[in-house]
């Protein structure tokens, strides 16, 4: 397997076409690899891009369709989660379980030891649990490996982020120096499969499945009626589409009764929650005896407490309340600046 081979993922976007950039300017044989994840991405300016990059530095260029396993996998997913009046994560599925595997598998095919991608994302090896684990970057802001934490050591030990050390306004520097024709295209917003915003995917994809109930508070006096509670959110304040006397925060979803609680905002602090589907890349009974740094979601800093079990379920308990989790978002772990677990936030 060689070690100067290496598997990129190729979007067509400044960071991963920068990185490609970065990789052969290292020595590196470089094979991008794009992954096609619906029909419409067939027919993109991002795939004509990637098609472009890859026959200006003459390189092999894969572009792999996926688009069955996506809707099965990442798109069903998506659908069910807020169904079951969830918030998802469609981002950390997708890791783990279609792009980073896949890239891995034509990696493995291809006899390639490495993959890279264009994640703002660091890795550390020498460090107190003696495995590769991810680190936050440079660039906080991007603190990709939030979406990475489920990825295993193994994987993360063949793993390449050319980009880790620099922050998005020098990438675009290095893209333009390079010759990058899309040095200053924007970064991609929302959700790659719902270009039209996700309530109108929702919308489009649940249909006659959406329809109106009641907002209520906890003792069930009824306050008004929503559209549909797969259209919202808990933590949600704005877009509720009645004039309230007082403002409201959603506080808990029922799908079972199609009905919204509403609350004030000190409602949603949480000192403890439960957590499913967890995740550790160090053994449990030390991570259980650790202060660790917990993010409820990507955009938190994040808030201190301890994992801890009851009667065989996992728990985070926070020092301090905080307002952050949402159901079926992920709750990632750090110790300093080390990604070392996590788990999805079910209460």
């Amino acid at each position: 397997m060689s070690r100067k081979r290496v598997i990129l993922g190729l979007s067509g976007g400044v960071d991963s076409s920068t990185s490609a950039y970065m990789l052969q300017e290292d020595g590196f044989e470089v094979i991008g690899v794009t992954l096609v994840v619906s029909d419409e991405q067939k027919e993109s300016k991002d795939l004509e891009d990637a098609i472009s990059l890859a026959k200006e530095l003459k390189i092999e260029h894969i572009i792999l369709d996926v688009v069955d396993e996506f809707k099965d996998k990442i798109i069903k997913y998506f659908i069910d989660e807020y169904a079951m009046g969830m918030t998802p994560s469609p981002c950390v599925v997708c890791d783990e379980i279609i792009k980073i595997k896949k890239l891995i598998e034509i990696a493995d095919e291809k006899k390639a030891y490495y993959i890279a991608t264009g994640h703002y994302c660091e890795i550390s090896k020498d460090n107190k649990f003696r495995k590769y684990l991810f680190k936050k970057p440079k660039d906080s802001k991007k603190d990709q490996g939030y979406m990475l934490y489920r990825i295993e050591p193994k994987i993360i030990e063949r793993m390449i982020f050319p980009l880790a050390k620099y922050e998005k306004i020098i990438v675009r520097e290095k893209a333009k120096n390079y010759g990058v024709k899309v040095f200053d295209k924007k970064d991609s917003q929302g959700i790659c499969f719902a270009k039209e915003g996700y309530l109108e995917f929702l919308k489009k994809n649940l249909k006659d499945k959406i329809v109106p109930g009641n907002y209520v508070d906890k003792q069930g006096k009824i306050l008004g009626q929503h559209q549909g509670y797969q259209l919202y959110t808990i933590g949600q304040r704005r877009g509720l589409g009645v004039l309230f006397s007082k403002v409201y925060f959603i506080i808990d979803i029922i799908p079972q009764k199609n009905e919204i609680i509403l609350g004030d905002y000190i409602e949603l602090y949480r000192e403890k929650i439960e957590l499913e589907n967890f995740k550790t890349h160090i053994p449990f009974e030390t991570l259980t005896q650790m202060r660790v740094l917990a993010k409820p979601r990507f955009s938190s800093t994040g808030f201190y407490g301890k994992v801890i079990e009851e009667k065989e379920k996992i728990y985070f308990q926070y020092e301090e309340k905080n307002p952050q989790n949402a159901k079926g978002q992920h709750l990632v772990l750090y110790s300093d600046e080390l990604v070392i677990g996590g788990g999805k936030i079910i209460f």
